[in-house]
């Protein structure tokens, strides 16, 4: 084999060579979903409705850190009128809080993951400070282009509150940057 014979072969051998990492880089980058805008809304018991919107940032294997504002609104029957009324519903308690989750991995397949979440938040309930600790599970199914729906089960030990335990459920969307 003369040398002028390999020299031939040069230009093949990069070209398999690039479109393998090109192939391995895009393979890497399908595997990290990035960052998310996440946006849900839910009920809780008792009597609760809440909206968060959340930044999530994925990390190895679909773990993520979340931070979070809640919106959480407590609505009432009115003594008067024996019924929820616009009134009960809009202003009997609210709170504001503010949070980070850490979310590790549990389970995972093809187009979806689970994620068990642990997660500390502050805030006010209008009149004084309120603080809670979160528990729960987050399920995300993957849709195209890095978008996502998920639904969340929850718990919240709430301190200073009016509701010292809530138990809920929130679905939401995840919304790629």
């Amino acid at each position: 084999m003369k040398i002028t014979d390999n020299i031939k072969h040069i230009p093949t051998r990069m070209m398999a060579i690039l479109v393998i990492a090109f192939v391995c880089v895009g393979t890497l980058h399908a595997q990290s979903h990035g960052n998310h805008i996440m946006v849900g809304v839910g009920g809780s018991y008792p009597r609760g409705v809440e909206a968060t919107i959340a930044y999530e940032h994925e990390t190895e294997y679909h773990s993520a850190w979340e931070y979070f504002a809640t919106g959480y609104l407590k609505y009432e029957e009115d003594p008067e009128a024996g019924h929820i009324t616009n009134e009960s519903f809009w202003h009997s308690y609210n709170t504001w809080t503010v949070g980070a989750a850490y979310k590790p991995c549990v389970s995972r397949g093809r187009n979806h993951h689970g994620n068990f979440r642990i997660g500390v938040s502050v805030g006010s309930d209008l009149d004084k400070v309120i603080s809670a600790g979160h528990l729960g599970y987050e399920h995300t199914y993957n849709l195209y282009n890095g978008w996502g729906v998920f639904f969340q089960v929850k718990e919240d030990f709430v301190i200073r509150g009016k509701d010292k335990f809530r138990t809920g459920a929130t679905i939401g969307v995840k919304i790629p940057l």
